[in-house]
């Protein structure tokens, strides 16, 4: 069979202080560094990237009550979100196009008054592809970020240049942090064919890998999951902190663990603890299919006689 193989990047890394210019810097750096030095046809940056992640927030919340502080923290929250178009996204597409590299980002949507927790796929032809909103925020997240639907369920087909001038094509999509405990998100997926499984996320726990090497070995996909690693001097001086009272600007917010696992469950790239970096592996997207020989949970293992999955996609 003809070569099916890419080269794909995971970038651990975080917003820099909410201010847009210098994280979408970060980003143009760090896409540079995965095409210059690892050869990356495509790269996932991590959930809440562009916008921020307010880890350890409050936003003067009770049951039954909101400060008036609080309503300020969201609206400096809110001010440093992006609309999907706008000049942030034409500035992630001139450097997709600029590196030839297929970018996947987290970022946070402002839409009228209400915020989403969103991936965007750019491509370096065809520019801002779409985008996916997080079904269903975690926790007090539910607080700050509005509800995804249907309606943004992509799987996009995506050629990609081989050594000898060929091209393939595969197909991608992203589940946002913890969308990917969603058995139903997940079979939806799956029966859309997705090979190239994009997980951004903020969960920095051991437990997360197992629940990577899972998604890998249950949908025969390859998985690549951006988490954020953060530190206090990443976040603005007034943002909140642990309940640790000593504030020091080296201290782990979030502490990454990004991670790219193969379509049989073996781990090909980290997990990536204790800093910044990127995470390259070549991908043969050919085991994709060479995994589905004894399990193919759309197919030899889906027993349609028993069980049926609707989606309302509008």
């Amino acid at each position: 069979m003809a070569g099916r193989t890419i080269r794909a990047s995971v970038v651990q890394t975080c917003t820099q202080a909410y201010s847009l210019d210098a994280t979408l810097a970060t980003l143009e750096k760090l896409t540079r560094l995965a095409r210059e030095r690892d050869g990356s046809q495509l790269a996932v940056f991590p959930e809440a990237f562009v916008g921020g992640y307010p880890k350890f927030s409050t936003f003067g919340a009770v049951v039954g009550e909101r400060s008036s502080e609080g309503r300020e923290e969201y609206l400096r929250y809110h001010s440093a979100a992006i609309e999907v178009p706008s000049p942030a996204t034409a500035r992630i597409e001139a450097i997709s196009k600029d590196t030839g590299v297929f970018l996947v980002v987290g970022v946070i949507e402002r839409a009228g008054g209400t915020l989403y927790c969103t991936a965007i796929f750019v491509d370096p032809s065809d520019g801002l592809l779409g985008k996916h909103r997080k079904l269903l925020p975690t926790g007090s997240e539910r607080l700050i970020w509005g509800q995804g639907d249907g309606s943004t369920l992509p799987v996009f087909e995506k050629a990609f240049l081989q050594p000898d001038a060929s091209k393939f094509t595969t197909k991608l999509s992203a589940a946002i942090c913890w969308e990917n405990y969603m058995p139903l998100l997940r079979q939806h997926y799956y029966s859309l064919g997705t090979q190239l499984w994009c997980a951004p996320t903020v969960d920095a726990r051991p437990q997360w890998q197992n629940s990577m090497v899972h998604i890998a070995l249950e949908g025969r996909c390859f998985v690549l999951s951006a988490c954020q690693y953060a530190e206090e001097k990443h976040y603005p001086q007034t943002h909140a902190v642990s309940n640790d009272e000593t504030r020091n600007p080296d201290n782990v917010m979030i502490g990454g663990g990004s991670v790219i696992v193969s379509p049989l469950g073996k781990v090909l790239a980290g997990p990536l603890r204790d800093g910044e970096d990127v995470l390259t592996a070549e991908l043969d997207i050919s085991d994709c299919i060479r995994g589905k020989f004894d399990l193919d949970v759309v197919g030899n293992y889906a027993r349609p006689d028993v069980f049926k999955l609707q989606v309302k996609v509008e």
